[in-house]
């Protein structure tokens, strides 16, 4: 099975230094929405940290774009999700993206350069709008051969399961 990144804003408002978070997240958060998320994370033994802010994320999808350009997309999106959701940093910064992509095997200088050309931003705009017309609401959400999707951090069994009825369907 392939699994292939593509961009979506939750919150597609967001300026580029980012936002406080909003007061609802800040209630769930409280009230441990996040606590399932560290459960998982501990079980797999990895590392996992709430995020501080709402962070814009553009300049993030379009490096990915570049990372896929040069056949390192998945291990430099894995880089991103570390630095964010296990080191706390922000993935709008050129420090972070420049980091990610010299320890994914890139040319962290190339890729800003390539990025701020705007070389991948109606590429990134073009997948984002497909995402909002097809009904993606949440993340993440991976969408199964263009037809089912599942919405949240799942654990295996849920994938496992998913793909097994799948494959029933299809016969």
């Amino acid at each position: 099975m392939d699994v292939e990144w593509r961009p979506f804003y939750l919150y597609f408002d967001t300026p580029p230094e980012g936002r406080e978070l909003p007061d609802y997240v800040k209630r769930a958060r409280a009230n441990g929405s996040e606590e399932r998320l560290r459960t998982i994370a501990d079980l797999y033994g990895m590392e996992f940290r709430s995020t501080e802010r709402i962070y814009n994320t553009r300049l993030a999808h379009e490096a990915t774009e570049y990372a896929r350009e040069h056949g390192k997309a998945n291990e430099f999106h894995r880089i991103i999700f570390r630095k964010v959701y296990a080191e706390g940093q922000d993935p709008s910064g050129w420090d972070v993206l420049r980091s990610a992509a010299q320890e994914a095997g890139l040319d962290g200088e190339a890729l800003q350069r390539e990025v701020e050309s705007g070389r991948y931003t109606a590429s990134v705009n073009q997948q984002v709008q497909w995402a909002y017309q097809i009904g993606v609401s949440g993340v993440p959400t991976y969408v199964i051969n263009d037809r089912y999707a599942l919405v949240g951090a799942q654990p295996y069994e849920v994938f496992k399961n998913a793909l097994a009825q799948i494959m029933n369907q299809m016969g």
